[in-house]
């Protein structure tokens, strides 16, 4: 492993909707073990990236590589193995399953033919997927939950599993998109801390699609700005919140101000 190659890089990427670019000729490098948030305003182009990175949706120019292979053309569902997984905005867990269930689904993708994928569901009651599992909630202090349909649980608590699963994909790049979104303060601070502790030792970068720059400075060390697809700064939190073109599109400006010069823009 190349610890000074990104594990994530976009070179000239770029992804148009119709007659609307999403992404215009986009650039930019995540540092493995960093945990790096992508902001910007609504539209930016975030959440694109992501379903480029994941292969959601196809480019129209550009390369993606990921620890320095080119998965510009892989399937989305080939992209797991080269270590990339991920959450949504909207919780997607399976909410007529226990806790611990949905977590065992996201075994699957570590198993190999049908028997494979079906085997961390089975009904075997001490298998070692579903010994991992319980392994998993316990490390993430949600083992009080194992048995408890999804369904019935704090949303917090929610957003929390979700981002279990994800990692019990094994994923080396963990892309979670606004995960504090819809959070009080609490089930914020523990967001923060599990997200944390799963990136203690550098074995799993974060990039993280996040509104909320309290948290965004409290947990990520990198943060890349997008305006109409485009990279407008990037740094540590402290040097793109003292960026004068930072705050004038999107910190630190009246809406009123910002909305006419987006108007201005776009006209």
């Amino acid at each position: 492993m190349n610890e000074e190659r990104p594990i994530l890089r976009l070179s000239a990427v770029t992804k148009r909707f119709g007659g609307m670019t999403a992404i215009d000729d986009l650039s930019f490098d995540v540092r493995r073990g960093s945990r790096t948030a992508l902001i910007g305003p609504n539209g930016a182009g975030k959440t694109t990236v992501f379903n480029v990175v994941t292969g959601a949706v196809a480019i129209d120019g550009g390369q993606v590589f990921v620890d320095g292979e080119d998965i510009t053309r892989i399937p989305p569902r080939r992209r797991i193995r080269h270590g990339v997984a991920r959450s949504f905005q909207n919780v997607r867990l399976m909410p007529h399953l226990s806790t611990l269930e949905n977590v065992m689904v996201g075994q699957h993708c570590r198993n190999g033919g049908l028997r494979g994928t079906l085997q961390p569901v089975n009904l075997v009651p001490r298998n070692r997927w579903r010994e991992a599992a319980r392994a998993a909630l316990a490390d993430a202090s949600l083992e009080q939950y194992a048995g408890l349909t999804v369904k019935n649980l704090p949303y917090g608590v929610q957003k929390r599993v979700e981002v279990v699963r994800a990692m019990m994909a094994q994923p080396r790049l963990l892309l979670l998109d606004e995960p504090a979104a819809g959070l009080n303060s609490a089930e914020t601070a523990a967001l923060q801390t599990l997200l944390q502790r799963i990136c203690v030792g550098g074995a799993v970068t974060l990039l993280v699609v996040e509104h909320d720059m309290h948290f965004v400075g409290a947990l990520c060390d990198a943060v890349v700005v997008l305006d109409f697809g485009r990279k407008i700064a990037e740094g540590t939190p402290a040097e793109v919140r003292a960026d004068a073109r930072v705050q004038e599109i999107y910190l630190g400006t009246p809406i009123s101000d910002a909305t006419e010069r987006r108007h201005a823009r776009s006209a």
